[in-house]
C-alpha cells in the first residue's frame, strides 16, 4: 500500500529521485558523513581494483534517506564500472532477474533497492548467481524439459534495505560486506545543506544551514527537501538569501519543531501519553488512534523517536519517556525514568 507524502519522510517523493541525481556525490571524497562505513569501503574498493576482481557483494541497512543509493553509485564510480539499478518490487519474476544479470559486464554493479521486497522465487534464483556466477533456467515443458546453465560475468550485487529483519538468512549470509548507516549529526547535515545550496545556486547563511540541519531528523534527504521548501518561502518574500530568521519562520510554518518533530510525531506522543497513560501500548493501537498506517509509524516516525529518546520499546509495547512529556510541556508522572 502506498503511503502519503510527508515532509519528514525519508522516502523519495515525486520527482526527488531526478533532483537527487544532480546533488549526488560521485566519490568518497565528496560524500559527507558515515565515516566508518566509507573508510572501510575505500579499503575494500582499492583492494578489489588492485586484484582486478569485482567487489564482494554489499548490503546497506538503515532508515530511508541516509545515502544507501548514493553509496552504491559512489562504489560503481570508484570501481570504474557501470551500475544497473532496480528495486525489489520491480523484479517480479525469474525472467526479469535473468534480463538484468545477462546485461551486466565484467565487474559491473547491480543495485537492488528495497531488497526485502524481492519475491521469494526470484530470491532463490539469485543465490547461484551471487555465489558461482551462473543462472539456471528450464527449457521446454513436462517430461521433455531440461535445465540449462548460463554463465554470468563476475559482478557485484549491492542491496539496500530499511527492514533487515525481513531478509531471509540465506540471502543475508551471501553478502560479504554488510554496512549499517546511522542518522547524521547536525554538523554533518549542515555541510550537506551548504553543498546542496551551492549546487542549486541558493544563497544561505551558515546559521540558517545549521537550523535546517537541526530539524532534519538526522537524514540528508530531509535536509535537502527542507532546504527547497525554505527557498520557496524566501523567494516568494523577495529575499535573495536564506537567513536564520527566514529558516526558522519557514520551518515553523511547516510545523517542524526544533527537535525535528512534526505534527504527526507530536500526535503519536500525545496518543501514548494522554490516550494510554504514557504506555505501554501496542503499535496497532497507536496507528488506529492517530489514523495512520502501522508501516508508516514503524518506518518513518518510530526510528527517530526511539533514536532521540522520546519513546522506549518494551515487551508490552511503546512507552513515552520523560523527555516526551517535557517536550509537550507536560509534567511526567512521579517515578518516570529520565532519558534527558
Amino acid at each position: 500500500m502506498s503511503r502519503k507524502a510527508k515532509i519528514l519522510d525519508g522516502q523519495p517523493q515525486g520527482e526527488e529521485l531526478a533532483l537527487e541525481a544532480t546533488l549526488r556525490p560521485r566519490s568518497f571524497e565528496e560524500f559527507v558523513g558515515q565515516k566508518k562505513v566509507t573508510e572501510n569501503l575505500r579499503v575494500f574498493v582499492q583492494a578489489a581494483r588492485s586484484r582486478g576482481e569485482p567487489l564482494d557483494h554489499v548490503l546497506f541497512c538503515g532508515p530511508p534517506g541516509l545515502g544507501k543509493t548514493t553509496l552504491a553509485h559512489v562504489i560503481a564510480n570508484e570501481m570504474g564500472v557501470e551500475i544497473t539499478s532496480t528495486s525489489g518490487p520491480a523484479v517480479e519474476k525469474k525472467g526479469d532477474l535473468a534480463g538484468l544479470l545477462t546485461n551486466l559486464k565484467k565487474n559491473d554493479v547491480l543495485f537492488i533497492d528495497e531488497l526485502h521486497r524481492l519475491p521469494r522465487v526470484v530470491e532463490e534464483n539469485l543465490y547461484p548467481a551471487m555465489e558461482d556466477f551462473h543462472f539456471d533456467y528450464l527449457v521446454g515443458d513436462g517430461p521433455s524439459a531440461r535445465s540449462l546453465r548460463l554463465r554470468l560475468p563476475p559482478f557485484t550485487l549491492i542491496g539496500a534495505t530499511t527492514r533487515t529483519a525481513l531478509l531471509s538468512s540465506p540471502l543475508r549470509d551471501r553478502f560479504g560486506i554488510v554496512c549499517r548507516l546511522e542518522f547524521y549529526p547536525p554538523e554533518e547535515l549542515a555541510r550537506i545543506v551548504k553543498r546542496s545550496a551551492a549546487l542549486l545556486k541558493i544563497k544561505i547563511d551558515d546559521e540558517a544551514a545549521v537550523e535546517i540541519a537541526r530539524r532534519s531528523r538526522g537524514t540528508p534527504r530531509i535536509s535537502n527537501r527542507l532546504l527547497r521548501r525554505v527557498r520557496d518561502f524566501a523567494e516568494v518574500s523577495g529575499e535573495e538569501k536564506i537567513t536564520l530568521e527566514r529558516a526558522r519562520s519557514a520551518l515553523d510554518r511547516l510545523e517542524v519543531d526544533a527537535h525535528g518533530l512534526d505534527a504527526m510525531d507530536r500526535a503519536i506522543l500525545k496518543c501514548i501519553i494522554e490516550g494510554f497513560g504514557g504506555g505501554p501500548v501496542g503499535v496497532e493501537a497507536i496507528a488506529a488512534s492517530v489514523a495512520e498506517e502501522r508501516e508508516t509509524i514503524e518506518d518513518v516516525y518510530e526510528p527517530y523517536l526511539l533514536q532521540e529518546g522520546f519513546v522506549q520499546r518494551t515487551p508490552r509495547g511503546r512507552v513515552a519517556t520523560e523527555k516526551a512529556y517535557r517536550h509537550l510541556g507536560l509534567e511526567p508522572p512521579r517515578g518516570q525514568r529520565s532519558l534527558l
